[in-house]
């Protein structure tokens, strides 16, 4: 299950995980088109796919979306993608209203996934064991001052919650690992109006460019997988150097 599975880093693990052998749901909020692209290219991998339309950010899309992945048969792994940013500045060019709305998506939104996929996956609930990735970001480091504070808090907020809920479910067969991406080319810069980041920060990164969306499902699907059955409470830097320069 991948929660803002039709474009950017959530459609890459969509595919990269049905290529291992993963049927996917793909939540998206707003584009049926670049799901059902999604979806297309899980069922070319000979995996099953299904697209739910709902919203993250409330109660009621993730109740929908939980359903839909009920439908489809038992969660086995969540990847907690669907993300925001919504305003370039510093704190005091942010209004209420702009940073009520990331945390729900961002945060909110990724506390009660996780909530309904434990109730799913843990031993005592019936379940049969899972996983958990969460999708930081390298904001969650370095604060992003001047850029978007509060979306670096969400993300900070995320890797708290990973480290809670690894120690609290590690002995009911839930492992909650995340993976902390650096910039990568996907559409988020242009959402929030900086459409030239991925261009502006190539030379200041380590390693001389941004990522690819490719590059943080490899990370993603090791988590999920039972390659990486000993680890819980993790954060994989995929910086391109930046966490360490």
């Amino acid at each position: 299950m991948v929660t803002g599975g039709s474009r950017g880093i959530g459609a890459a693990v969509a595919k990269r995980a049905s290529a291992s052998g993963w049927d996917i749901l793909i939540n998206y909020r707003a584009n049926a088109e670049a799901a059902e692209k999604v979806a297309a290219a899980v069922r070319d991998n000979g995996r099953k796919a299904a697209i739910v339309r709902a919203d993250i950010g409330t109660e009621a899309g993730i109740a929908a979306t939980f359903e839909a992945a009920d439908r489809m048969g038992r969660v086995t792994a969540l990847v907690n993608n669907a993300g925001m940013g919504n305003a370039v500045g510093d704190v005091t060019t942010f209004s209420f209203e702009q940073i009520d709305c990331l945390v729900r998506l961002n945060l909110t939104g990724a506390i009660v996934c996780a909530r309904e996929a434990i109730q799913r996956m843990a031993y005592r609930f019936g379940g049969e064991g899972g996983a958990i990735v969460n999708i930081s970001s390298v904001s969650a480091k370095l604060g992003a001052p001047n850029q978007y504070v509060h979306y670096a808090a969400t993300k900070g907020a995320l890797e708290t919650l990973t480290a809670g809920l690894a120690l609290e479910w590690a002995r009911e067969g839930i492992r909650v690992n995340a993976v902390r991406p650096g910039t990568i080319d996907t559409e988020f810069h242009h959402s929030i109006g900086t459409p030239n980041r991925v261009r502006d920060a190539g030379p200041t990164i380590p390693l001389g460019r941004a990522g690819a969306p490719e590059e943080i499902a490899e990370a993603v699907v090791w988590l999920m997988s039972d390659a990486s059955s000993y680890s819980t409470g993790s954060v994989i830097d995929a910086t391109g150097g930046r966490n360490v320069a």
